[in-house]
Formats: C-alpha cells, sequence, structure tokens
C-alpha cells in the first residue's frame, strides 16, 4: 500500500485512464486546491454503500499501489475518490460556440443576460438539485463556498427578468478553468453559461475550459479530447499574476456573434 501525504507528491500521469486514481477522505478547501493543482476531482461516496463499494473494487488496487492513498491516517480514504481521465475533455476558450438555433433565438427572442459571481452559492445548490447520486455534499459544497470567498472558485449566472435560469461553476488554476457542474431551468441555459465563461475566462488570459467527463453536451459545445500529460502542464501557476475575469453584467446576445467580434 503507498501512502502520499500530500497532493504535491501524486504524479497522475501514472494513474489509472479511466478509473480513481487516489482515495482521500479531506474535502478541506486546501486539500480540495491541492488536488484540482495536481489534476484531479473528487467524488464523494454519497453513504455508506457507496463507500464500501469503493473499497470492495478497488482495495486490491491500493494494496498494489496503482491507486493512492492521499493524507493522514486514520482519516477513511475510501469516503471520496479522486479521478483524473486520461484523455481529458477540454474545451479551448477560443473555440467555445453555441448552437445556430441557440445562437438565433438569443439574437431574436431571448432577453437573458450574464454575470460573474454574483450567486456563487445559489448556482452550486442549483447544480446540486435533486441529481442522482448527489456528489456535492454538503462538505464539499462549504469548501468551494471557501476558495469562492479566497478567488479561487468563480460562477456565472444566467438571468431572465431577474430569474436565475442557469449557471455554472468551477475552479481557476493556471490557464485552466475546470468546470465541476452546470444547471438550467431554461433550455439553452448552461450552453449560454459555458460559452459566456469561456468568454471572460479568455479575456483574463485564459486558455482551456475543463469539462472533466466527456459527453455529447461537450463536444456540441466545441470540447476535444487531449492527453492527460498535457492537460496536466497547463495547470502550472502562471509567471505572473493572471488578471481577474470581467465582471460586468453582460447581454447574453454578444455570445451569438463570432468569438473575435464579442
Amino acid at each position: 500500500m503507498s501512502r502520499c501525504h500530500g497532493w504535491e507528491a501524486l504524479d497522475v500521469t501514472e494513474g489509472a485512464a479511466d478509473g480513481p486514481v487516489a482515495f482521500c477522505a479531506d474535502l478541506s478547501p486546501a486539500s480540495l486546491l491541492a488536488a484540482y493543482r495536481a489534476g484531479v476531482y473528487p467524488f464523494p461516496a454519497y453513504n455508506e454503500y457507496a463507500r464500501t463499494l469503493n473499497e470492495v473494487v478497488f482495495a486490491d488496487q491500493v494494496q498494489e499501489g496503482r491507486i493512492r492513498l492521499v493524507g493522514e491516517e486514520p482519516a477513511d480514504p475510501y469516503a471520496v475518490s479522486w479521478w483524473s481521465p486520461d484523455p481529458r475533455p477540454v474545451l479551448p476558450v477560443s473555440a467555445v460556440h453555441l448552437s445556430r438555433s441557440l445562437a438565433r433565438r438569443l439574437r431574436n427572442s431571448l432577453p437573458w443576460s450574464t454575470t460573474l459571481d454574483r450567486e456563487f452559492e445559489r448556482v452550486v445548490r442549483a447544480c446540486r438539485g435533486d441529481r442522482s447520486p448527489p456528489w456535492l455534499t454538503e462538505e464539499l459544497i462549504a469548501s468551494l463556498i471557501h476558495l469562492h470567498d479566497l478567488g479561487h472558485a468563480h460562477s456565472v449566472e444566467v438571468w431572465e427578468d431577474g430569474n436565475l435560469v442557469g449557471g455554472v461553476f468551477g475552479l481557476r488554476v493556471g490557464s485552466v478553468f475546470s468546470m465541476d457542474s452546470m444547471f438550467f431551468h431554461r433550455s439553452g441555459a448552461s450552453k449560454v453559461a459555458v460559452t459566456d465563461l469561456a468568454a471572460r475566462f479568455g479575456q483574463a488570459g485564459g486558455v482551456l475550459l475543463d469539462a472533466q467527463r466527456d459527453s455529447p453536451h461537450v463536444r456540441g459545445l466545441g470540447g476535444i479530447l487531449v492527453p492527460r500529460e498535457q492537460y496536466v502542464r497547463h495547470l502550472r501557476p502562471a509567471a505572473c499574476d493572471s488578471p481577474p475575469m470581467p465582471t460586468a453584467t453582460l447581454p447574453a446576445r454578444r455570445l451569438a456573434q463570432p468569438a473575435g467580434s464579442r
């Protein structure tokens, strides 16, 4: 059994391509930020059955050192699995785009606007909603809110007549914004949120949006797959402080224009 005492000692490029690369019970803000900087994201066990299943399925790989344990004993590591897919699904900020039909709706009929960090906790809780399994536990939400207060975690909100109709949230690490989750109450609102995030992040020197998990939704926005080793290189801190993302309330219809004219 091989145990790391911190995320900085974990080399994710040696981990499984389609399974957990580590187990660690520590979901504190410091642990969460260090993990994202190492290229991994958490999937907490939502009940005792899920926690036991982690141990039953993966204990042999842990004993053989193929999956690392991170953190100090005696904390139960199987409470949270940590993932780093290879290849990694990402969206280059310069390539994120809306479908023609959604762009047409924005130009012609949708009076939507977008904001940054206006309602971070509301976006996180809307993303949790009634989803199953409920991986956004209260402990994880509390750490995300703390990282938002410190300026590491951000949200984009989509509004219609004062009502929150969509959003996305995640962590900014190096030239990457790792998107944890998104939601919509109106069709297309989550896609507008991601496209708005790409525009704001690009203006702040960002290069990639990390989708974490591949899906037709991600591919439809311009997502591609890159080798994990290449993805991890983008997580390195910039040589100088990166500028903040623009925070102004902006009309969503601007996203229906070509990327260079937004």
